[in-house]
């Protein structure tokens, strides 16, 4: 998690915060991670997400927004689609895992990541799904 923290917060200092959905204020956040051209959910994202539907089971009136994103490899479409894709696949484990299908919002925002950087931990972090729960 600390990792993630530090990426996180490293986008936002490079000004890359266009390109990257950035947690709303007050808002808790959950990332789920994906494997190159892949929208599986492995076990590690299955617990990440089944803590953000335990955090929106106990909050009923927080809004729930899952908005996915791919790396920059392949066409803009592949990579809109590829968000598309992951983000339905974690909004509908959300609602397996209790949440409301009415409260999840999901948003798809194709391709992101640093400048110039197709591969290695970065094209990680922009393979994700970003859930926030809360305001």
């Amino acid at each position: 998690m600390r990792r993630i923290a530090a990426v996180m917060s490293f986008v936002v200092i490079a000004g890359w915060v266009g390109a990257v959905p950035a947690a709303r204020a007050g808002a808790t956040a959950f990332p789920v991670f994906f494997q190159p051209w892949s929208a599986a959910i492995s076990a590690t994202a299955a617990k990440t997400i089944a803590a953000a539907a335990k955090a929106a089971l106990a909050d009923p009136a927080a809004p729930v927004v899952v908005t996915g994103a791919a790396d920059t490899v392949g066409s803009a479409l592949a990579n809109k689609y590829m968000s598309q894709v992951r983000a339905q696949v974690v909004s509908d484990a959300l609602v397996a895992d209790g949440v409301a299908a009415v409260r999840v919002e999901t948003k798809a925002i194709g391709a992101t990541s640093a400048p110039g950087v197709a591969t290695g931990s970065y094209a990680q972090f922009s393979r994700r799904v970003l859930i926030q729960v809360g305001n």
